[in-house]
């Protein structure tokens, strides 16, 4: 239901930018420097997650690729060679928000980090993202690497629309097992 005008006014935020969607018609109900480019963090994982599942079917097993051991901070400790379901990986990176499991996934459906970007990209400039730079699938701090209010908004509309992606929110935690 639309806020009525008289009471979008005294909405108090403190982030410095937001954007409300109508979730049908995707008119802007409220915002606050909605196209401002703002470091998108973790929240980049939720297009690393869309487009590995574009790429990868839930029930493949795959192995870790080799490196993962080095990324940083936030991680699940994946092993090189070690063998998971693809739904595992997208579980850790979007539960635990493990760099190691986005990293995974987007070299196993990207052939590469920056493969993987070219991919990002275009998957956020077809779903309306189209002020957002992404370079890495975890949303380590990079220059180049950024996304507005509105593109993450669109972002998450379009991930709405991944049914394990909408239960995978939905879990606070699990267990996987290699």
């Amino acid at each position: 239901v639309p806020m009525p005008i008289a009471e979008a006014g005294s909405i108090t935020l403190v982030a410095p930018s937001a954007v409300l969607l109508d979730g049908k018609t995707q008119e802007i109900l409220y915002s606050r420097f909605p196209h401002t480019r703002r470091a998108p963090a973790s929240t980049t994982k939720l297009l690393t997650v869309m487009v590995a599942l574009d790429h990868l079917p839930l029930d493949r097993v795959v192995s870790v690729p080799g490196g993962m051991q080095y990324i940083q901070p936030s991680k699940i400790g994946l092993r090189t060679g070690e063998r998971f379901y693809v739904r595992d990986l997208v579980r850790a990176a979007l539960i635990r928000s493990a760099n190691d499991a986005a990293e995974s996934l987007a070299i196993l459906a990207g052939g590469s980090r920056a493969g993987f970007a070219q991919l990002m990209n275009r998957k956020a400039k077809a779903i309306g993202a189209k002020n957002s730079n992404f370079v890495n699938p975890s949303g380590l701090p990079a220059s180049a690497h950024y996304s507005t209010a509105y593109d993450l908004a669109r972002i998450m509309m379009a991930a709405s629309r991944y049914p394990f992606i909408v239960s995978t929110l939905k879990v606070r935690s699990t267990v996987i097992h290699s």
